[in-house]
C-alpha cells in the first residue's frame, strides 16, 4: 500500500510514503533473494529488516511477520507477498484502532 504525503513545496519529500507489502516489496528487491526459498533462508538474509505497516511509520522485522504464518517454504515472491498480506494488515488494522491512532487522526498536522 502507499500513501501519498502532505503537500509541500520543498521537493524533498517522496512521491509516496510505501508500507505493508509495498514496502515489503522494496525490501525484496533489494535483498537477492532467489526462489523457492524458506523462512530460515528469508529470516537469515532480511530478518533484521524492519518494514513499515502503516502510513505512520510503525514497523514490523520480517522476521516477526514470517513467525505469523504456517507456510515454511514460498515458490516464488508474489507467493510470500500474498502470505505475509495478512500479517501487515491485521497490524495495520489493530494500529489503527488504539486510541491513540484515533487521537492523531482528529489532529490536522
Amino acid at each position: 500500500m502507499g500513501v501519498r504525503p502532505p503537500a509541500d513545496d520543498d521537493g524533498d519529500e517522496p512521491d509516496a510514503i510505501e508500507f505493508g507489502i509495498a514496502a515489503l516489496d522494496g525490501t525484496l528487491s533489494d535483498a537477492d533473494i532467489e526462489y523457492p526459498t524458506d523462512k530460515q533462508t528469508l529470516r537469515s538474509e532480511i530478518g533484521h529488516r524492519e518494514v513499515p505497516f502503516d502510513a505512520t511509520g510503525h514497523s514490523i522485522t520480517v522476521a516477526e511477520a514470517l513467525e505469523q504464518v504456517p507456510k515454511t517454504s514460498f515458490e516464488n515472491e508474489q507467493e510470500l507477498l500474498n502470505t505475509l498480506h495478512p500479517v501487515f494488515e491485521a497490524r495495520r488494522e489493530a494500529t489503527s484502532n488504539s486510541l491513540l491512532s484515533q487521537l492523531r487522526a482528529l489532529v490536522p498536522f
